[in-house]
């Protein structure tokens, strides 16, 4: 059996516990074959999946990544999702959950298109059902989701896209993506602050993936009929528990996303995803790459992301 290099965990925690190692290459299931990575995402939620505390339980021993780019037999190079064991230079996927990537996308920005990009067109369009003029607030948008749900929104007609990040650089990197304006999302009166950044009016629509006093600040920021979706919980905090009579005071929604629930729809993935690949083809959406890492150095990208030192989407090459 043909050996390979991958990143696995063995016992659940920080970034320390991503340790490279020689396996054997998977023994593909029923309906999947093997195929070589050329490129893996590396999400937040794979931040998650070490310490094994996001929605989905892991199982040990465990190696990473769900979104791949292949070259898979027979169909050339593809954008693949995958439960698990994306960290690897071999793995194997289901060819009926793979998305052919045109010429003019490359690996990079394929990548985005999947866990991020899909994820970014899903709540805007199926969660919270923006209108156009509608004032929506994008949380972390320098993130992987953030940069493209900033593009998103204004393509789709937003009144006003209200950006939050917690430097100025990536303030500044949201503008130049189409916001209207980028505020410091470490404020402590995060709810004035967004007032005053959409003139003084509550907002209509927040995405975030925050948890804790940023959920709480920005389900107080929405206007009537307003609608708060929620897709994370970086800070590892909950929000304080939600009041229904003061949902059905204010007219306000909270709406609960995992991009899980779409791969158990046929067509809700590669519509959002055929969509995603077409708009960068043609110029009119641009990823943010925001670092390439090797095997060696994935452990960096985890570190780099619970600091929250990132921008954009982050790319694993495990050929090196």
């Amino acid at each position: 059996m043909t050996g390979m290099r991958a990143i696995q965990i063995d016992s659940f925690g920080g970034p320390e516990v991503l340790q490279i190692v020689d396996l054997p290459e998977p023994v593909p299931a029923a309906g999947e074959v093997l195929a070589t990575v050329r490129a893996a995402g590396i999400n937040f939620a794979d931040t998650h999946a070490t310490e094994d505390s996001y929605l989905s339980k892991q199982t040990l021993p465990l190696i990473p990544g769900g979104e791949v780019v292949v070259d898979l037999p027979g169909n050339g190079r593809v954008l693949a999702l995958a439960p698990h064991g994306g960290y690897a230079q071999r793995v194997a996927v289901d060819p009926r959950r793979t998305f052919p990537i045109p010429d003019g996308v490359d690996d990079a920005q394929a990548l985005s298109a999947l866990v991020q990009g899909a994820c970014a067109w899903h709540l805007l369009r199926t969660s919270t059902h923006l209108a156009r003029g509608e004032s929506v607030v994008v949380h972390a948008a320098a993130g992987g989701v953030g940069t493209i749900a900033v593009q998103l929104a204004k393509r789709w007609g937003a009144g006003r896209v209200i950006a939050t990040a917690s430097t100025a650089a990536k303030c500044e990197l949201a503008i130049s993506l189409g916001a209207d304006v980028a505020i410091d999302s470490t404020q402590d009166d995060l709810t004035a602050a967004l007032l005053e950044a959409n003139g003084g009016a509550r907002v209509d629509i927040v995405l975030e993936m925050t948890g804790g006093p940023v959920f709480d600040q920005s389900l107080a920021a929405l206007a009537p009929f307003g609608r708060l979706a929620t897709y994370g919980m970086a800070s590892r905090k909950n929000p304080q528990p939600i009041n229904a009579g003061s949902l059905m005071a204010h007219s306000t929604a909270v709406i609960g996303f995992w991009l899980a629930h779409t791969v158990a729809r046929p067509g809700m993935l590669a519509t959002a995803v055929t969509e995603l690949f077409q708009l960068i083809e043609e110029g009119e959406l641009k990823p943010v790459l925001g670092g390439r890492y090797t095997l060696d150095t994935v452990a960096d990208a985890h570190r780099a992301l619970l600091s929250r030192e990132t921008v954009g989407k982050l790319v694993l090459d495990p050929r090196d």
